[in-house]
């Protein structure tokens, strides 16, 4: 808020008065001009008009954070991704839910009070030392609203929670299930699951981009499928683990050759598609074909690759791995690619030729099953 009211008032970021932990970015600027021109922006369930006084802080803070919303529904909105319910920080304080929390807690007897500040004793549950709740001025601590949204979707039926966050909310884990248990309300002690990413580094013509919130040069969500297409983004997001540092190469992302594993993957349901089409047959016809007549080393490769999908997908699912399905794809698309390259599929022979366009149709099958689970697209001509 400070930083967008500065910005208002035409305090730049190189006055000696910009506050140490100001945000610099070009961004705040863009936020400041839309609240003096008083704009209406629209973010979930609210629509805020900016006022334009620059000294009214509630104003200010109101129209930046609904402002910031509109741009990430933007990006999930390109990114085609869309949230059910939105749950709201603040309203667990309007509603009474971290008042209620906090309450529990103290009656739990698994808290204290010591220079003036009220503590969880999170040591009782495997922590490394007792945290503030409360803070002396009176504020709640971050974890505290975390308790209580937990115990709030607790008691309204989750009983698998997977939590997405970055590596620096580590610490995060054993506070909230903590909390949780301290509460003693049944909730199990692994309870949610968390899934946490490492920082993302973008590469262009080999040099990083710099991602840094504060500083201002960083990429968003959308520069990156304005740059390379969501199918792109989508699949490079999540073909690493988590635990690992993903390095998102745009030119990479952006080449129509054999390194790029989405384009690769993709190239291959194309190039099945267009046997098919040539063939111009009932693809029911080929339900009933004899696949015992196929006995290359490329057909036994291709045939136990399909039989290995349902597996990988139930441990993609079990290990919260989505990357296993990426990697698993590619390994496909590498093995119809061998078995195109060496083969003909439109043959003479009526028994060894529906055979192959059975194997073909359903490795294309199960591209097109992968590729709906990463959320991208199996076009049928490249």
């Amino acid at each position: 808020m400070l930083s967008v009211q500065l910005r208002c008032k035409g305090v730049t970021p190189d006055d000696p008065s910009w506050p140490e932990n100001g945000y610099r970015g070009d961004y705040i600027t863009d936020v400041a001009q839309a609240y003096l021109a008083r704009k209406v922006v629209e973010a979930d369930d609210r629509r805020v008009e900016a006022s334009g006084n620059i000294d009214d802080d509630a104003a200010i803070c109101q129209f930046a954070i609904a402002y910031l919303r509109h741009e990430q529904d933007l990006d999930l909105r390109a990114f085609g991704v869309n949230f059910d319910v939105h749950s709201l920080e603040s309203a667990l304080y309007t509603d009474g839910k971290v008042e209620e929390v906090v309450k529990k807690l103290i009656a739990s007897g698994h808290t204290y009070e010591q220079d003036g500040a009220l503590w969880l004793r999170t040591t009782s549950f495997g922590d490394d030392k007792d945290r503030v709740m409360r803070k002396s001025d009176g504020s709640y601590t971050y974890f505290v609203p975390d308790v209580a949204y937990h115990l709030d979707k607790w008691r309204r039926g989750f009983t698998r929670v997977i939590n997405e966050q970055g590596a620096d909310h580590h610490s995060t884990i054993t506070r909230v299930r903590a909390g949780l248990q301290a509460l003693n309300v049944g909730i199990p002690p692994s309870w949610p699951d968390y899934v946490l990413h490492q920082m993302v580094t973008v590469l262009r013509n080999g040099e990083e981009v710099k991602i840094s919130k504060r500083a201002g040069s960083y990429v968003t969500l959308r520069d990156l499928i304005d740059e390379v297409g969501c199918d792109a983004t989508r699949f490079f997001l999540v073909a690493r683990h988590p635990d690992s540092q993903l390095v998102f190469d745009i030119d990479l992302a952006k080449s129509q050759s054999n390194e790029n594993p989405v384009y690769y993957i993709q190239y291959a349901h194309a190039r099945i598609c267009s046997v098919l089409e040539q063939w111009a047959g009932d693809i029911t016809m080929l339900h009933q074909a004899d696949t015992g007549v196929l006995d290359s080393d490329y057909e036994h490769a291709l045939l136990q690759r399909l039989i290995d999908y349902p597996q990988v997908i139930e441990i993609a699912a079990a290990e919260l791995a989505p990357h296993l399905i990426t990697l698993y794809l590619k390994d496909l698309a590498a093995d119809f690619h061998s078995y195109y390259n060496a083969s003909r599929f439109l043959v003479e022979d009526e028994n060894i030729k529906r055979a192959r366009l059975a194997l073909i149709a359903a490795a294309a099958q199960v591209m097109r099953n992968g590729l709906t689970l990463l959320g991208v697209s199996a076009p049928e001509k490249m």
